[in-house]
């Protein structure tokens, strides 16, 4: 019998993953994306820098009128323009707030910080690590088990190329997507977004095809 979970266990466990990391960090989870950062940490961290100058919106549009004043001048002199009558500038300036309130905070749309990817992905491996432990299931392998052998390769110089091989690939597809599995499949299906449906579709069903391929056709 096997030892893991059954299917509808593993579905509500990754459901409450998803769903607590956007709760935490007001971000969707995604692990490619965490994983390109994380290796791009040097530029990440001076984006991070150069963001840190514009985190309060408030201070940000303080500074912007200074600056305007200070170029064009606060002349006291009395002003050609025309003035609008009280209620239309009182209307004007409700509308303004409201649209103000309905745009997102400019601090909402920046990516998680470079320390939430790299603990993302170190929980990910530790979490992996626990289990495996904990199960007694624990062992170092050097090989991808006599499925593999079996259906693909025996020869330990042509495994590696082609797991080298393989892992670019789903690199290069992840970037072209846009999303991995968890990015698409994960946050972007929980939130029904048309782009993660279809991709999920496109890398699962390929999957599927390829699994049968090896195991009914050759």
């Amino acid at each position: 019998m096997s030892t893991y979970w059954p299917w509808w266990a593993g579905a509500i466990g990754l459901a409450l993953v998803t769903i607590n990391h956007t709760l935490i960090t007001d971000r969707s989870l995604g692990v490619s994306a965490a994983w390109d950062r994380v290796l791009h940490w040097r530029r990440e961290r001076e984006l991070e820098r150069m963001d840190e100058e514009f985190a309060d919106d408030q201070a940000l549009a303080e500074a912007l009128a200074a600056a305007t004043a200070e170029h064009f001048g606060t002349g006291t002199g009395a002003s050609t323009v025309p003035q609008a009558p009280h209620e239309k500038s009182q209307s004007r300036e409700a509308d303004t707030e409201s649209a103000a309130s309905e745009r997102p905070a400019a601090t909402s749309l920046r990516p998680a910080p470079l320390v939430t990817q790299a603990a993302l992905l170190m929980s990910i491996f530790l979490g992996g690590f626990i289990a495996a432990v904990a199960s007694g299931r624990f062992h170092l392998r050097y090989d991808m088990g006599p499925g593999f052998r079996d259906l693909v390769t025996a020869d330990s110089t042509t495994m590696i190329a082609m797991l080298f091989v393989g892992g670019v690939l789903v690199g290069f597809g992840t970037r072209l997507a846009g999303g991995c599995s968890s990015g698409h499949g994960l946050s972007g299906c929980g939130r029904l977004r048309p782009v993660s449906l279809v991709a999920t579709a496109v890398f699962f069903g390929t999957a599927v095809a390829v699994s049968f391929l090896l195991w009914k056709v050759i």
